[in-house]
């Protein structure tokens, strides 16, 4: 993860003025401040397009559950995270949006020798009220460890 990032929120004044797009890729590019649950968990969004969005992160000891491998929480928040950004990345300026609901498959275990992870979500649908993503959670092989779908709300901020 970067050093140089900052956390905090961004205010909703200052949202409305830009578009998902230009928000998410603020995120990515660190001239907007990642939110505090990222520097808790340690993950950086690195990646902002319209429609894609990735998230890495580097699993460690303070993410284990008591059977020693990285709980579900964990890859559950990086999927929610990606695929919701996915979603936010492709609304105009004055719209927001929110998670409705969101599943998880947990397909192979991530321990903290499984090195850097990479979440990415892509936006299969982007309505007027209702935007669907898709994420996965891969190693640096590529190999799948966890999968996720979701489903936003889309407002007016």
């Amino acid at each position: 993860m970067r050093t140089d990032r900052t956390y905090g929120t961004v205010s909703a004044i200052r949202r409305k003025e830009m578009s998902g797009l230009e928000f998410v890729q603020g995120l990515a590019d660190g001239t907007l401040p990642l939110n505090t649950i990222a520097r808790t968990l340690g993950y950086d969004v690195t990646e902002a397009a319209s429609g894609r969005v990735v998230i890495t992160a580097e699993p460690s000891d303070d993410h284990l559950n008591p059977a020693g491998t990285v709980h579900g929480g964990f890859s559950a928040t990086l999927l929610d995270s990606c695929m919701g950004l996915a979603i936010q990345s492709t609304l105009e300026k004055g719209l927001g949006s929110t998670t409705l609901e969101f599943k998880t498959s947990l397909v192979r275990p991530i321990t903290p020798e499984t090195g850097t992870i990479r979440a990415e979500g892509i936006v299969l649908s982007s309505g007027r009220r209702v935007g669907t993503a898709e994420g996965r959670i891969t190693d640096s092989k590529g190999r799948l460890l966890a999968q996720g779908t979701t489903t936003c709300l889309i407002f007016e901020n």
